[in-house]
């Protein structure tokens, strides 16, 4: 059903209804998950939670831009509190169109001079507009709607001006014949007898809409015996709110930390889910290529010291020494980050307090100098959920490097460097292949036979960097691994390279993507000289 449907119902219900202020997007969506079947754009609270007075200091245009993330927030009409229609009869019509193209139900306009005063503000007599003048505005709203259902409201001021009931009278009959859909009689009295005395004599020529504000003691039920259509609760969230901001505003400021606070705020998931997140994350699913797979988080072993570097490593682990301004650890999860993965695990062992970077998930290896990497990952086992990258923590790398990994559709990957230095003597671990890197992209897909811890010789197709990715399928593979050899005594000394041989004699596919060159393994004092001209 149309908005402007939706709110003439409203008004013309049999029953007494009521709709809600509001004031921005996420105060309209308040409003409609509280049961409200319609919503009030409160011109004094749109003027507020702008920082403007409510003398028309916001223009039309603005008041517009904040109804239009109302109006998209949420399934339920909008009335606007229009003013005074922002100008003369040619304003009102540009008005009507506009509100009209964004789905607002409907407009409430008063008959006082532009710009307006906020009806509360001042106790002496408020300038009215001229009747007939009044009269063009509404006439010309009403030609201009091209929806037979939209709103046009006459918000008659005489009560507020101290201009007494006859005027009201004159004032509202005028405005019926003009072709107001409904009259909003206004009163600032603590009591309800103005707007009753005016109901008496209207004797229901057209429906009564009512703003208790000031006369907020009235029963509900007067107002349904005396047969008004529709009440408007009127300023009420805007009010709510700057009473919590300020209350929370000097909780904070006065005990400069957030304990107190915490405790009598809503949760940011909660702001989140106001805001539709979920539906976004779906959206994202089923519109952009990075969704379209699974989702990938990343595991990162760093638990061991890298004694080799000697005093540097006195106080660090080896994965937080600094490369430049930025360590080992923060260099490659920026990499990470880059590729939107943004649920990342390091398993930690030695001197795990000092891995202390923000928004990781971190497991610990209490017995990382007596076990090998397998326990390391084990301690991780319940990531290994979904596709997964797992890394070393000890290595650089040129950030396309994982994309390398990511992209492949195989359910094992890992990254080799087909350049293998013969000069130097350090065992890593180095792969067998069934088919050397020929650095072409119409050479034959390679496969791991063999992974093997070893000094570099001119035998090995390459060396494994330490970066792999398994998907979902493989993540699932090697929780079984785990799984199947983590009570074998024989496990405390597997490395992950164990992994991927059983992987490969299992008959599982453990695809290769080459390299050359373009990433550091940090062992050594040596290896800390290239990583840095790195």
């Amino acid at each position: 059903m149309r908005k402007t449907t939706q709110l003439r119902r409203l008004l013309e219900s049999p029953s007494l209804e009521f709709i809600m202020e509001a004031h921005n997007g996420l105060s309209a969506k308040i409003v409609e998950e509280a049961g409200f079947k319609g919503i009030w754009g409160s011109g004094l609270a749109i003027s507020a939670s702008l920082g403007v007075r409510d003398n028309n200091e916001a223009s039309w245009t603005q008041v517009l831009d904040v109804l239009e993330y109302m109006s998209d927030a949420t399934s339920i009409p909008i009335l606007l509190d229009g003013d005074t229609g922002y100008g003369n009869f040619n304003n009102m019509r540009r008005l009507v169109k506009k509100l009209e193209q964004r789905g607002v139900g409907g407009v409430c306009i008063e008959d006082k001079i532009f710009p307006k005063t906020n009806s509360f503000l001042r106790g002496d007599r408020q300038p009215l507009a001229d009747i007939d003048e009044f009269a063009g505005k509404i006439k010309a709203g009403k030609d201009m709607q091209s929806d037979d259902d939209f709103l046009i409201i006459a918000r008659v001021e005489a009560f507020i001006a101290g201009w007494g009931l006859k005027e009201a009278l004159l004032r509202a009959e005028a405005y019926r014949e003009a072709g107001a859909d409904a009259i909003l009689i206004h009163s600032k009295l603590s009591n309800s007898s103005e707007v009753f005395s005016f109901i008496k004599e209207w004797d229901n020529r057209s429906p009564i809409v009512l703003v208790p504000t000031k006369y907020y003691t009235t029963p509900t039920n007067d107002f349904r015996e005396h047969k008004v259509s529709l009440v408007i609760w009127a300023n009420h969230l805007i009010r709510g709110c700057v009473q919590k901001m300020q209350e929370i505003t000097k909780q904070i400021h006065t005990d400069e930390n957030l304990l107190a606070a915490e405790d009598s705020i809503v949760p940011v998931k909660e702001i989140f889910r106001l805001q539709d997140d979920q539906e976004i994350a779906e959206a994202e699913k089923r519109y952009l290529s990075n969704y379209a797979k699974d989702p990938i988080n990343a595991v990162i072993l760093s638990a061991s010291r890298g004694k080799l570097l000697g005093h540097l490593t006195s106080d660090i682990p080896k994965t937080m020494l600094k490369i430049g301004k930025e360590s080992i650890l923060a260099r490659m999860i920026n990499h990470i980050y880059e590729h939107d993965i943004k649920d990342i695990t390091v398993v930690t062992g030695y001197k795990s307090d000092k891995v202390d970077l923000p928004n990781l998930n971190k497991v610990v290896n209490e017995d990382y100098e007596g076990t090998g990497q397998m326990v390391s990952l084990s301690k991780a086992i319940d990531k290994l959920d979904r596709t997964t990258l797992l890394l070393f923590g000890d290595i650089l790398f040129r950030k396309y490097i994982l994309q390398f990994a990511i992209d492949d559709p195989e359910d094992v990957v890992i990254i080799v460097d087909s350049k293998i230095d013969t000069n130097h003597s350090n065992k890593s671990d180095f792969v067998y292949a069934t088919e050397p890197d020929v650095q072409s992209y119409f050479g034959e897909t390679a496969y791991v036979n063999k992974v093997v811890f070893s000094e570099p010789n001119a035998e090995f197709d390459g060396e494994w960097i330490g970066v792999m990715k398994l998907s979902a399928k493989g993540a699932d593979m090697a929780r079984e691994f785990i799984r199947e050899n983590q009570d074998k005594p024989e496990f405390s000394n597997l490395d992950v390279r164990d992994m991927i041989n059983w992987f490969a004699d299992n008959g599982v596919k453990v695809k290769i993507q080459y390299i050359s060159g373009h990433w550091v393994d940090v062992n050594n004092i040596s290896d800390l000289t290239l990583a840095s001209e790195f």
